[in-house]
């Protein structure tokens, strides 16, 4: 197979780290094409793959050309991709917001694929939802599917319309938990922790959290109802939380992150 990722960035490089790590692709026939000068001196000193400017023809070799760019970079950087690719190149898209039909008269191809990863995919951990054209075959949403899932799950969507929920749901979510977190450890350090003791007894709780959720044969009512003892300490707690409608607002900040998600893709 031959690879190439256009934009080279923090999850271009993720991409291509995953790729050879499951042996994908090789280096050789790992392509890297990259506009900025300064970025393209960094990519030759990392030494995973080959090098090249955005027109190269050897683009047009590729099984799958990844877009890892900038959305508000596309449209200068679309005009030298359309010279060198082939109706028979499957291009996968992880700009955000970018619909698949400006992605086809863009490029003039229909062979397209939009997915929404997360920065868990990082650790092999990631979240990654996608969609594609109505002219794509099962065995190239396969494809797909298999090289977005060297860096964790991957669920397809028909409707492309739900790639903006995607995006507040499991896109933007590692902020939400980690603003959760932040205000745990704020907690802990007002009680009179250090902040490396708050972070601790925060971190750990968290992950044995997930993984009692992850194995539990139970719903979240139950497994919080376990906690909290009636008239206790979990009790007096969720007191506040409801009182000052944290659940409700946060399910209204998530929907509002879908609402913008859908305005940027107009």
């Amino acid at each position: 197979m031959k690879i190439t990722i256009v934009g080279c960035g923090n999850m271009g490089l993720i991409y291509a780290r995953s790729f050879l790590k499951y042996n994908i692709v090789s280096k050789e026939n790992l392509l890297l094409a990259e506009k900025n000068e300064y970025r393209k001196d960094e990519l030759l000193k990392l030494n995973i793959g080959e090098v090249c400017v955005v027109n190269d023809l050897r683009i047009s070799e590729s099984d799958i050309v990844i877009l890892a760019v900038k959305p508000q970079d596309f449209d200068e950087l679309s005009a030298e991709l359309r010279q060198v690719l082939q109706p028979e190149n499957i291009i996968i898209s992880i700009m955000a917001g970018m619909k698949l039909e400006r992605i086809e008269n863009a490029l003039n191809q229909r062979s397209i694929i939009r997915a929404m990863p997360n920065s868990p995919a990082e650790l092999g951990m990631g979240m990654t939802a996608f969609t594609g054209s109505k002219l794509l075959t099962m065995e190239q949403v396969r494809k797909a599917e298999n090289l977005l899932g060297t860096t964790g799950r991957t669920v397809f969507f028909e409707n492309e319309n739900l790639l903006d929920a995607v995006t507040a749901l499991s896109g933007s979510g590692p902020a939400y938990f980690f603003y959760i977190v932040k205000q745990m450890v704020e907690a802990g350090k007002k009680m009179g922790f250090d902040q490396s003791t708050a972070e601790m007894l925060v971190k750990q709780t968290m992950l044995g959290s997930f993984h009692l959720l992850n194995t539990a044969d139970k719903s979240l009512d139950l497994l919080m109802n376990a906690v909290a003892s009636k008239g206790g300490t979990t009790e007096a707690a969720l007191t506040i939380f409801n009182e000052a409608h944290v659940g409700e607002n946060l399910q209204k900040g998530i929907i509002n992150a879908r609402d913008r998600a859908s305005e940027l893709s107009k």
